[in-house]
């Protein structure tokens, strides 16, 4: 797939862009001598995952992704079957040409330009199917009997049952993003022949051609208009094949005098909870400490056990002194790590601090740099070195902050973020809450275990100075009192490890106070079965810096195995290294900061940015019942029901029914962690963005009434109310987007928008009558109270239809469509391809597959 997706790459691009080399990542079941050491490849960082298929897509190949045009996408799914199957050749394409469709998607965040829910459109008096070349040619039928498609009389469209069968040799190159199976394609869509009719995601999300974007805005735009052409045919990828066996990770902790007071109980309460109930069986762990020197508290150690596990938790440091010699702490740590195997390639530190190097960083952290382990770092308040930042984001490991709010809890959820995958979710630990109070009498709270954990399921509970009294009631009634915990007095942590599967339900805990003091509660749990895993939270900002100029957007992924979980109430909290947090409710609505509505992931502009680094936490619950799965697609490979030949219809494979089955999702919560970020603010003018562009505008035509209907947007982006909207349409797509202030203006007078995120619905009538199967471009423009507009909208289409009173044939029709090619400057991809699996079964070999370009 790679090797083939290369060469059509270099041809797709003008001879200009090809795969230099790749990475694969094997799974840690795997056998064989010739498996060389993985260093930063993880699950995580898969840009092409082979694996499970996700209930909506079956076989078909697709990409995640969070952002809107342009931005780069998450990842590549693509299942065994479809690597295996060749049959799937012939309705998808070769897999070497559904590589190119899915990387372009992935990397330069272009949309696909067929569309399963409008496959055809009404324009200039005549049905087209939607895509965007006119030369490429075919017949409308129902089946391969070749029965006419029949007009629903409503909408004056082909009904559902009619397909577009395309000739099988075509004359035409284009265009990938809606026919890579077509042995004649094999370019991107020009932007002079862009088809702005066309009701698909590009136009939607873009507005512009494939090309553009990826000369204009991808992330690649610069390179992409320097370089030139290659001269000659461009060398097959080179590929080596990693293995990632158990975790070796070494704690290297800060202990110098200002670590003293709070921050060395909580370092303790942190680092014992991760010690007890994170870090999975079977790692190799060590523990260093450093201050004007630097001390080994344990070798490299088997977790084989609890008492394992306890013993180097007794060894955890209690008191600190000192000045901050971090090279110290970081060389020695390096030094155990060697001690397994002398080579420290893919081992992991794990970094704490609060202070400023005393010594010159100069000297180390290069060094450690290039070593080959993983360095995720911990900074626990505002005087952290910067060198911290650095350290992880160059081997590949996270960045997390803890201010010094003793109810935040920040610090005890950066260590359970600290995982590293192996694709296999039912053996990774599930965050389920963690909250924090300072109070002098009771703290009440309830912890819902849902029906996908339960196993290893712990609630720790940490206190500031006296030992509060502690009570847990299972669902059933069951009370677990203190003498049924386990107590450590000396990091002032509580924990109730719940034997066996906890019971479903809902799980209480009742904590009393003597004294004024901060208490935190954490639960974590497991996959209730091997074969079914948990409900997962996945959260991160889009810049990890930002100086002010682009806004910030949180993000969070709810899913379970691929499929997206809807309608959960979902929160964020950005707690900076001082001051008070900012809480956004993030969002699913296919609005504002959002790209598509219910596809499990929920986004929000950060319009409030403050100077300095600050944290990411997320909480996701379910308690109203709301949620639910869905199996929404949002693009992916397009599957051609079949050819004609010789004025046959030769029909491919049928495609795999998904199934309809969405369970019910009960009561449940998680919460999780995110990469911390900083702002540094070009000016001391705090920036002023205006209301988002308005991406779900929709049109409809009744008689000659307009309903429009959109979500409103904010006076900061998605927040706040706008001031004024300014509604325009057109008979002429280009002009109206192109000389939108020409355009015809709707008088909406005495109507004020609604707050951000409401449905604003306007409804008109038009001042001269509509022929049936006249078609009308509508876009709507905000305006803040500083008087800044918002870009101009998606423009939305209202064709006037007369139903007809009986359903009519449809004469096949050459549709019209137009082509984009692309002229690209030589860009050489290196990559790293990996595959892991998780629950292998015998030909059910699932994995994931990287390609990151340098």
């Amino acid at each position: 797939m790679v090797t083939e997706g290369s060469l059509h790459l270099y041809e797709a691009l003008d001879k200009k862009v090809y795969l230099k080399e790749a990475t694969i990542l094997v799974p840690p079941q795997w056998n064989s001598k010739d498996f060389t050491r993985a260093r930063t490849e993880s699950f995580e960082k898969a840009r092409i995952r082979i694996d499970n298929p996700n209930p909506a897509y079956g076989d078909e190949p697709y990409t995640n992704r969070y952002g809107k045009c342009g931005i780069e996408g998450e990842y590549i799914h693509v299942t065994p079957n479809f690597l295996r199957n060749n049959t799937l050749t012939k309705p998808y394409g070769s897999k070497g040409r559904v590589f190119v469709h899915e990387w372009a998607d992935l990397r330069w965040g272009i949309y696909d330009e067929y569309s399963d829910k409008k496959p055809f459109y009404y324009s200039n008096d005549h049905i087209e199917a939607t895509r965007f070349n006119k030369n490429i040619k075919g017949e409308l039928y129902e089946d391969s009997a070749k029965t006419p498609c029949r007009i629903d009389p409503q909408t004056s469209l082909p009904t559902k049952n009619c397909k577009f069968f395309p000739y099988k040799y075509q004359n035409t190159h284009s265009s990938i993003m809606f026919l890579p199976s077509l042995g004649s394609v094999s370019t991107f869509c020009r932007k002079n022949e862009h088809n702005y009719d066309a009701p698909n995601l590009q136009n939607e999300k873009c507005g512009k051609a494939t090309g553009t974007v990826i000369f204009e805005d991808s992330v690649d735009k610069d390179a992409l208009r320097s370089l030139k052409p290659l001269q000659t045919s461009p060398p097959a990828p080179t590929f080596k094949v990693v293995q990632r066996k158990h975790r070796v990770v070494c704690l290297v902790l800060d202990v110098s005098k200002s670590m003293e007071g709070s921050r060395i109980l909580r370092l303790q309460q942190a680092a014992t909870h991760f010690l007890q109930n994170i870090i999975e069986d079977q790692s190799s762990v060590g523990m260093v400490t450093f201050s004007a020197g630097a001390s080994t508290l344990s070798s490299l150690t088997t977790l084989d056990s609890d008492t394992t596990r306890e013993r180097l938790v007794t060894l955890l440091p209690k008191t600190a002194a000192g000045t901050t010699y971090i090279c110290k702490g970081l060389n020695l740590g390096l030094k155990e790590l060697k001690k397994d195997d002398g080579d420290v390639i893919g081992d992991e530190i794990i970094f704490l601090t609060d202070g400023e190097a005393t010594d010159d960083l100069n000297r180390c952290v290069p060094n450690a740099i290039n070593s080959g382990a993983i360095i995720h770092t911990i900074a626990l308040g505002d005087k952290a070195d910067k060198a911290l930042r650095e350290m992880a984001d160059k081997t590949g490991g996270k960045f997390i902050t803890a201010s010094d709010n003793t109810t935040s809890n920040q610090l005890m959820n950066g260590f359970s973020e600290l995982t590293v995958s192996t694709g296999d979710q039912t053996k990774d630990p599930v965050q389920i809450d963690s909250v924090g109070a300072k109070t002098s009498d009771w703290f009440n709270g309830t912890v819902p275990i849902d029906q996908t954990i339960g196993t290893k399921t712990s609630f720790t509970i940490t206190y500031e100075t006296t030992l509060p009294k502690i009570n847990t009631q299972s669902p059933s009634g069951s009370v677990y009192n203190q003498m049924q915990m386990r107590h450590d007095e000396s990091s002032k942590t509580v924990t109730l490890k719940v034997t066996g599967t906890a019971q479903t339900g809902d799980w209480k805990y009742s904590i009393q106070t003597p004294t004024v003091q901060a208490l935190t509660v954490t639960a974590t749990s497991h996959a209730a079965r091997a074969d079914v895993p948990p409900i997962f939270v996945k959260t991160r900002m889009n810049q990890k810096f930002s100086d002010g100029t682009k806004p910030m957007i949180v993000f969070a992924e709810v899913s379970q195995n691929y499929k997206p979980v809807i309608n959960a109430e979902v929160w964020a909290t950005l707690e900076p290294e001082s001051g008070p947090a900012q809480t956004l409710q993030l969002l699913d609505n296919g609005a504002g900061a959002d790209a598509f509505k219910d596809d499990g992931v929920y986004s929000r502009y950060v319009t409030k940015m403050e100077n300095g680094r600050s944290s990411l936490k997320v909480k996701v619950k379910n308690q109203n019942g709301q949620a639910s799965f869905t199996l929404q697609k949002r693009g992916g490979a397009p599957y051609v029901p079949g050819y004609v030949v010789d004025g046959v219809v030769e029909m491919n494979p049928s495609k795999p029914l998904v199934s309809a089955e969405s369970p019910i999702i009960g009561s449940f919560s998680r919460t999780a962690t995110g990469e911390s970020f900083e702002v540094i603010l070009k000016s001391t003018t705090p920036p002023n963005f205006p209301p988002n562009r308005i991406t779900d505008l929709n049109a409809e035509i009744q008689n000659n009434t307009v309903l429009l209907s959109w979500t409103a947007p904010g006076e900061d982006l998605d927040h706040g109310t706008a001031k004024s909207y300014k509604i325009k349409w057109s008979l002429d797509f280009k002009m109206l987007q192109f000389n939108f202030s020409n355009a015809h203006e709707v008088n909406i007078s005495g109507n004020s928008p609604q707050e951000a995120g409401s449905v604003e619905q306007y409804l008109f009538n038009l001042s001269f009558p509509v022929k049936n199967g006249t078609t009308l471009y509508f876009a709507v423009q905000s305006e803040d109270k500083e008087n800044v507009k918002s870009q101009i909208s998606n423009l939305a289409q209202a064709l006037k239809i007369i139903p007809h009173p009986e359903p009519t044939e449809v004469s096949n029709l050459k549709c019209r469509f137009i082509t984009i090619s692309v002229f690209l400057a030589t860009v050489v991809i290196t990559g790293i391809i990996a595959i892991t699996a998780w629950a292998l079964r015998q030909k059910r070999q699932q994995g994931f597959l990287i390609i990151m370009p340098e």
